[in-house]
């Protein structure tokens, strides 16, 4: 396959990952999931929690891909490197930046601050139920906040 093809594979798998994480997180995690997924919206009591199982079964997928092409590095291989790097992505957005699981990621950036507030907005209701903004990277326009230059 061409490198633009594999490329395209691995963003599209990002781009699908956002959308299937919101779907996941909106009808399983708030759903028949919550008994797990519940601990992440509780005052954390240790480190890790029970919600961390999730991004274990994502990477076990995303491995077992990668391990399954590894010698011809066809599509597979390529979708599984999509959802490694979108997991990557979602640990240092989510957990790093908006839950500060680490101290260390400081940024007062638009796009990023805006993340932040809608999944303020999630956490905002600690139940089950009427939930909003399940989503990560996707956040609503209105949300991003643009200095005007004077």
């Amino acid at each position: 396959m061409s490198a633009f093809i594999n490329i395209l594979i691995v963003l599209s798998t990002i781009i699908a990952m956002e959308c299937l994480s919101w779907f996941i997180h909106k009808y399983l995690f708030h759903g028949p999931l919550w008994f797990m997924h519940k601990s992440h919206h509780q005052k954390a009591k240790s480190f890790l929690e029970w919600n961390d199982l999730f991004a274990v079964l994502f990477a076990a997928a995303s491995l077992y891909l990668m391990y399954t092409d590894r010698d011809s590095l066809g599509y597979r291989f390529f979708a599984g490197l999509g959802i490694t790097l979108y997991g990557l992505i979602y640990f240092v957005v989510h957990d790093w930046f908006v839950h500060r699981r680490f101290k260390t990621f400081k940024s007062n950036n638009a796009y990023l601050m805006a993340v932040r507030k809608a999944h303020k907005i999630h956490h905002k209701n600690r139940g089950k139920a009427k939930g909003k903004a399940f989503g990560l990277l996707f956040v609503r326009k209105s949300l991003i906040k643009t200095k005007s230059i004077s």
